[in-house]
């Protein structure tokens, strides 16, 4: 088994490797944004910069790591990883790769070229990762579980997986809460929050909070920042298919031509739609969502600053469950 340092050397070698340019790495993000149409090559760069930058880093990787009592015994760890932006998956298979567990990795078939690639070149670096690591259809014999999915899908894993040791993530956005004073430089910023991975991540904002009165001529317009986003086919089906809805149902909605925004309480928002909601008492509204079991980032200006939910930190966990503490008590 790989020393915790050779392992850290090995990710921050993996950093290196996703900035570098490569031939190699480029031909497989072509790769797999022929094979997923949501993973543009503008996404798929976005997210491996994040990655290389936020994550694999050597001082950054000890400062997380001197964190943890690291398992003196490696257990099996079985990995469900989500495929709705790219390279979703990548931060649990760095917790279980980072804290010396072996790893049976189910990936997803909507983003199965670019986690392999990596593992692979961490491979051909260090034979040794492939006794660690495998990718495997299916999950069993495993001493613990890690899996990602919907409302839905959770109900199967916790049916499987709930005997044992687990993780199990339900579907989670972020709310963005604003007050009418906003600068355009924050607004712009809020615009990467919700048009970013075409706003199909956990982190991407689904839903604006605003005070009573408040005008959405400025944010729209701001918007439009993000319109060619309409030229892409499957964004724009969804667009005219719930445009379509709101004209037939008669339902009020607010438009720049790239983005529908539609007053609804729920946070969850279709992709090329953006709910929003009134508030009366801020204070209120913000114990309100930070209790939320469905709220994974809150924004705004007693909150996450505006433009930063794509740029996590290692300790930046999914569902707010620390995923290093649930491998080191294994």
């Amino acid at each position: 088994m790989l020393s915790l340092i050779n392992r850290i050397e090995l990710a921050d070698n993996l950093g290196k490797y996703m900035l570098s340019g490569s031939e190699e790495w480029l031909a497989i993000q072509e790769r797999a944004a022929r094979s997923n149409t949501w993973f543009t090559l503008s996404d798929i760069e976005t997210a491996s910069v994040n990655i290389a930058t936020g994550f694999l880093q050597k001082e950054k990787l000890e400062k997380w790591a001197a964190q943890y009592q690291m398992p003196s015994e490696a257990k099996t760890v079985g990995i469900v990883m989500a495929g709705n932006i790219p390279l979703v998956g990548f931060h649990d298979f760095l917790c279980g790769f980072i804290s010396g567990h072996k790893l049976m990795l189910k990936l997803s078939s909507k983003d199965n070229l670019l986690i392999t690639h990596l593992l692979n070149k961490l491979i051909e670096w260090a034979p040794q990762v492939a006794e660690q690591v495998q990718v495997a259809e299916m999950l069993k014999g495993c001493d613990a579980y890690i899996a990602t999915g919907s409302n839905n899908t959770a109900r199967y894993f916790e049916q499987y997986f709930g005997k044992y040791p687990n993780i199990i993530r339900k579907n989670r956005t972020s709310v963005a809460v604003l007050d009418g004073t906003e600068t355009e430089l924050e607004l712009n910023d809020l615009a990467k929050d919700v048009f970013t991975y075409f706003g199909l991540g956990c982190r991407n904002v689904s839903q604006l909070c605003v005070p009573l009165q408040y005008d959405f001529s400025k944010l729209l317009d701001v918007f439009k920042s993000y319109e060619s986003l309409i030229g892409h086919h499957k964004f724009k089906n969804n667009y005219d298919y719930y445009l379509a809805i709101y004209l037939l149902n008669k339902i009020p909605y607010l438009t720049n031509g790239s983005i529908l925004l539609r007053e609804n309480d729920m946070p969850f928002s279709p992709v090329a739609v953006l709910h929003y909601r009134y508030y009366n008492d801020k204070e209120t509204l913000m114990n309100e969502l930070k209790s939320s079991n469905e709220i994974q980032c809150v924004l705004g200006r007693d909150a996450l600053k505006f433009g930063t939910t794509q740029t996590p930190s290692l300790s930046d966990y999914a569902d707010g469950i620390d995923t290093m503490q649930f491998l080191s008590k294994l």
